[in-house]
């Protein structure tokens, strides 16, 4: 899919979310009341969603710790016989410019696995921008490693193909081909073969490949779904500014959400997905940045609505945001918080190929561009309404008699107040999610941990809200983003 190909639905969440703060705006001077009304009904939608969402994220998390305490190599033996001879795991890390210290310490994690390392195959991807580099990192890394894994591959991903933009997508692309013949030559077949796209820094649990291979090998259909691990940032959490902690555990709350819904789970960050499903829908496209959930959406249009996602309940650690000093941390969150709103690119696609797609049933239809375009909304929409323009019609409206204008700041009181305990659950779930904290962290960090998330609200916006209005408004006027490689420091 090319951009600009249709500047009508690339204008439409723009339009939705500055029509709505228009809407606001304007009501609050001249119908206080009417605004009042509306302010009140979003805020009681938002205190049932916060509600809603403590219920799945608690639950999630109760399958989480399990999924820790279960033996899932013990599991693959009893439940899945001949495994062993059937299955391959294959694991692209595309690199761009990172340090050889990221590279090592992922490949050293996933040499670490319960599962039989011979029957795993990596896929180191670099760049040509980044050549010299690349190939002395991937020179080292072939020989330590080399004779670990059943296969070690290494490609170079040329510059300026055609229709293509500089990313982790396009780089996916040509790796993937280029791997499609490495298992042709091997006679391996392509069903037997799971393939993880990992970010170069992810840090796998030592059970996931056995639990992955577990739920390939047990659930109906294995190569209609896509599989989503929980994905943290802890791999330097503690060195983290707040901000920069707050919006990563936020992430990782907002997917055990989802993990618990798989109705409206999508494939998000590090993940894995039949190696079969990769060559039928022509791998990754080559011209988006959100690569990681277009290709669960490739799946939805290839398969006819028949492609899902299961949930994985271990998790794989990745950095959380960093640069050079507390501001440039601040600034690269900015970035790569835009970048993932930058899913907003989706709906075009979502519209011209599974909306207008009748082969698809219209449950499924009408859930996707709904969950979609209503994520994409209250993300961009929900903190400035809830936290700065809530109280706008409330000072407009000081001198009216009627009853709602007068009892309305308690009404909106006690609603926060109940939606606060999304904030209070978040923060116990968040310190039980915690690594050790490193010998060179302080201990009294464990004080700004908790009063970290006092900055929530102010977080929401600058991070959140913000981030989501930026991209979707560029989306709108044509100014599209290249992708943003997330820089990482250890």
């Amino acid at each position: 899919m090319q951009y600009g190909r249709h500047r009508i639905l690339e204008t439409i969440p723009a339009l939705l979310v500055w029509t709505t703060f228009a809407m606001a705006i304007l009501l609050s001077f001249v119908a206080p009341i009417w605004a009042i009304g509306f302010i009140i009904v979003f805020d009681l939608y938002w205190m049932y969603r916060v509600l809603y969402f403590i219920v799945f994220v608690v639950h999630a998390w109760v399958r989480f710790r399990r999924a820790e305490r279960t033996d899932w190599m013990a599991r693959l033996h009893a439940q899945a016989s001949g495994w062993r001879e059937r299955y391959w795991h294959l694991v692209f890390l595309p690199t761009y410019k990172e340090p050889v210290n990221i590279i090592d310490a992922t490949l050293r994690q996933i040499a670490k696995s319960t599962y039989p390392c011979d029957r795993i195959m990596i896929v180191l991807a670099g760049e040509e921008r980044d050549r010299e580099k690349f190939e002395a990192n991937a020179e080292l890394m072939k020989k330590k490693y080399g004779n670990v894994f059943g296969h070690f591959f290494v490609t170079v991903h040329p510059t300026g193909l055609p229709d293509e933009i500089p990313g982790k997508g396009s780089n996916l692309n040509y790796s993937g081909r280029r791997i499609q013949a490495e298992l042709d030559r091997l006679g391996i077949q392509y069903e037997n073969v799971i393939a993880s796209s990992l970010d170069v820094d992810t840090s796998v649990h030592p059970q996931y490949f056995a639990h992955l291979t577990h739920s390939y090998a047990t659930v109906e259909h294995p190569m209609r779904a896509s599989y989503q691990p929980v994905v943290v940032f802890n791999n330097n959490i503690w060195e983290s500014p707040a901000p920069v902690r707050i919006s990563a555990f936020g992430t990782t709350f907002w997917l055990l959400g989802e993990l618990a819904r798989p109705n409206r789970l999508w494939t998000f960050s590090s993940h894995s997905m039949p190696f079969k499903m990769l060559v039928d829908v022509g791998f990754w496209e080559k011209d988006m940045v959100s690569e990681d959930s277009r290709i669960f959406l490739q799946g939805v249009r290839r398969y006819a609505g028949d492609y899902r996602v299961e949930p994985l309940y271990l998790p794989v650690s990745m950095d959380a945001v960093a640069g050079e000093s507390y501001w440039g941390s601040l600034k690269a969150l900015y970035k790569q918080q835009r970048r993932w709103a930058w899913g907003v690119e989706h709906f075009p696609y979502i519209v011209e190929h599974i909306w207008r797609d009748h082969r698809i049933a219209l449950r499924t239809r009408v859930r996707l561009l709904w969950n979609h375009i209503e994520g994409m909304f209250t993300w961009a929409t929900a903190p400035i309404l809830i936290f700065l323009m809530g109280w706008l019609p409330l000072k407009m409206a000081e001198s009216s008699t009627i009853a709602i204008a007068h009892n309305a700041p308690f009404t909106l009181e006690w609603i926060m107040r109940i939606a606060a305990a999304g904030i209070l659950v978040s923060g116990a779930v968040s310190f039980s999610l915690l690594p050790r904290r490193p010998q060179h962290v302080r201990p009294w960090t464990w004080l700004v941990l908790i009063l970290q998330w006092a900055l929530l609200p102010v977080t929401f916006i600058l991070f959140g809200a913000f981030p989501a209005i930026d991209a979707q408004t560029r989306l709108a006027l044509g100014k599209y983003l290249g992708f943003n490689v997330t820089e990482k420091s250890r």
